[in-house]
């Protein structure tokens, strides 16, 4: 595995953009979905969560390419967006029609779970302005070769939305990879978004592809076995309770199937409870190993903590720290994130530097 190169901050507009959906979730709080009244709106989505977190905990310059409907409802999402410091530069407006015939913009619902109900989550997202996209819809020399980026994120759940998603990744890997930008990718395998347009299968065709171009992979082990085909002997469906050493078997087995990877990341969760999980991370980085073990974390909304695990191991990077404190910020991060209810990270880079050297939650006055 090679190493990561990075270009220097002062010859790039970003520190990272983040190609990717943006829906706007719909939170019942402590309710269901399909019994609430009233719901708190959001903004989120699994590749625009990086940036997010990227620029509001760690300070780093962000943007975010997606399209909206030119409608309230995009504007909205823009201004939530705003409210997170993120780059709107790089929006791409589509017409609207005045009834989403053509275009329109996606929506999240999402229970938190408790206890021994999982959370929930019910997406209206077909046919959005991003999902509709095309590789040609954005100016990708004036991004990574004009403006300039340090790294591009994006992943699975984009590449899943439509028959040209995957094509406009790829057009953006490539064109990321060819200015010297780092490119990373989660896998976040989404059952629901692949189950009517091939299942699996077409879900393997597609990641293979892509992560056969990118720099850095996140997935959980249930990602790497649905979207690249890569599983743990006498391992099928239930992964609870793995042992280490097959976590890392399994991150051997990714890099050694796609030699341009420079590191593989995967998160470490049991779910005991909805409310009550055990939660850390190991990575692959030329050759080595670093793990955070997995501790008792209790969780207000799981929604997201993925995200904020690969912008704090991003952050790690980018700010030019070793492996095992990238891993151990990610891990942080992520745990905070879960804590606070949205999709985003609420979080500090105080907040985390304390959790990371394993401070109490004793009351800070």
């Amino acid at each position: 595995m090679d190493s990561i190169v990075l270009k220097a901050p002062e010859s790039c507009r970003w520190d990272c953009v983040s190609l990717g959906e943006v829906m706007l979730r719909l939170d019942p709080g402590v309710e269901r979905i399909h019994t609430a009244r009233n719901f708190r709106a959001w903004e989120g989505g699994g590749e625009y969560n990086v940036a997010r977190g990227l620029r509001r905990c760690f300070g780093l310059r962000t943007a975010v390419i997606t399209a909206f409907a030119k409608n309230s409802i995009g504007q909205l999402l823009e201004d939530m967006i705003l409210q997170g410091g993120v780059d709107t530069s790089l929006i791409r407006w589509v017409p609207y029609d005045g009834i989403g015939r053509t275009v329109r913009n996606g929506l999240n619902f999402t229970e938190r779970g408790f206890g021994v109900r999982a959370a929930v989550g019910c997406s209206d997202r077909g046919n959005t302005a991003i999902a509709n996209s095309q590789p040609n819809d954005f100016d990708w020399q004036h991004i990574f070769g004009e403006s300039g980026a340090r790294w591009l994120h994006t992943g699975g759940i984009f590449a899943a939305l439509s028959a040209s998603s995957a094509s406009v990744a790829k057009v953006a890997i490539q064109a990321a990879r060819s200015s010297g930008t780092v490119v990373s990718y989660d896998l976040n395998y989404r059952e629901s978004l692949w189950k009517g347009i091939g299942g699996k299968t077409r879900a393997q065709d597609v990641n293979r592809d892509l992560v056969s171009a990118v720099d850095l992979l996140f997935g959980n082990e249930e990602d790497f076995s649905a979207t690249l085909g890569i599983a743990i002997d006498g391992v099928s469906e239930n992964f609870a309770d793995l042992p280490m050493a097959s976590y890392e078997t399994m991150l051997r087995r990714v890099a050694e199937q796609y030699p341009n990877l420079k590191l593989v990341a995967t998160t470490l969760r049991t779910a005991h409870t909805a409310t009550k999980n055990d939660w850390g991370a190991i990575a692959l980085y030329q050759g080595k190993t670093v793990q955070v073990p997995q501790r008792p974390l209790e969780i207000l909304d799981r929604v997201g903590g993925g995200d904020s695990f690969a912008s704090g191991l991003i952050y790690g990077l980018l700010a030019g720290k070793d492996t095992q404190w990238a891993v151990e910020c990610g891990v942080a991060h992520g745990a905070l994130a879960m804590t606070t209810p949205g999709d985003t990270s609420m979080a500090t880079l105080p907040e985390v530097e304390a959790v990371m050297r394993g401070s109490s939650a004793r009351i800070a006055r």
